[in-house]
């Protein structure tokens, strides 16, 4: 039982932290206790990240309609996250370091079919279902070298710029921010901010940092207008 138990803390501690806290019983050590937040805030924003898309989807979904939706938008945002995942998978980083990626790219990806489909055609959603799959696996199948992933990280600056503001025109244009989940927003803007820390602590890439800073601007800037275009969703729906 001991063993079995040691071993889970071994799944957030190093084996130095470990030693430091329960066998020296050395609980302020100040860089194992940094380490140890950096590890628990990065295996909660995997954990989070499981749902983080799933309001929007189940928008979506309930209300048959994705209105409001920017599809290069979506597109964007997930050439960002892929790219991103890909990057740290090939850098043999910390599952915690980008695990919740696969997951949020999973629920992006999922997301933009469900624009295509209720906005276009089913032959257009599954043609980007199809497409998506294959640059996952040229991406992260031992297709593409490190220097290109590194080369599509430096990219993603740019990327998520333009994603994010898109999306935010669109939400100016209507004055409403549609069908967009206030919920998975601010989980999002929230996600962005933590990941600046645990970067510094468990990576110290320095594009990655930069990334994860811009990144939480632009989601604070689309959390700020779903506040501010709040009552005008509800005007609209009593109107």
């Amino acid at each position: 039982m001991a063993d079995i138990i040691s071993r889970l803390f071994l799944l957030v501690l190093s084996q130095h932290c470990y030693d430091e806290f329960f066998i020296n019983f050395n609980f302020f050590d100040g860089p194992c206790l940094t380490a140890t937040l950096s590890k628990v805030l990065g295996l909660g924003i995997v954990a989070g990240s499981i749902m983080v898309k799933v309001p929007q989807i189940t928008k979506i979904l309930g209300n048959k309609t994705a209105e409001g939706i920017n599809i290069l938008s979506v597109v964007l945002d997930l050439f960002a996250i892929t790219s991103n995942m890909a990057y740290n998978v090939i850098k043999g980083f910390p599952f915690s370091a980008w695990g919740e990626g696969f997951f949020l790219a999973s629920q992006t990806a999922v997301i933009g079919a469900l624009v295509l489909f209720f906005g276009r055609s089913l032959k257009e959603a599954l043609l980007f279902t199809i497409s998506y799959l294959a640059v996952c696996v040229i991406l992260m199948g031992g297709y593409t070298s490190v220097s290109v992933l590194w080369s599509l990280q430096a990219v993603n600056v740019p990327v998520i710029v333009v994603s994010k503001l898109i999306q935010a025109f669109t939400n100016y244009k209507n004055q409403s921010t549609g069908q967009l989940s206030a919920v998975t927003c601010f989980m999002l803007f929230f996600g962005a901010l933590t990941r600046i820390f645990t970067t510094i602590q468990e990576t110290g890439d320095g594009i990655l940092l930069f990334t994860f800073v811009c990144t939480s601007a632009l989601n604070g800037l689309i959390a700020g207008q779903i506040l501010w275009y709040w009552n005008s969703d509800k005007l609209k729906k009593k109107e």
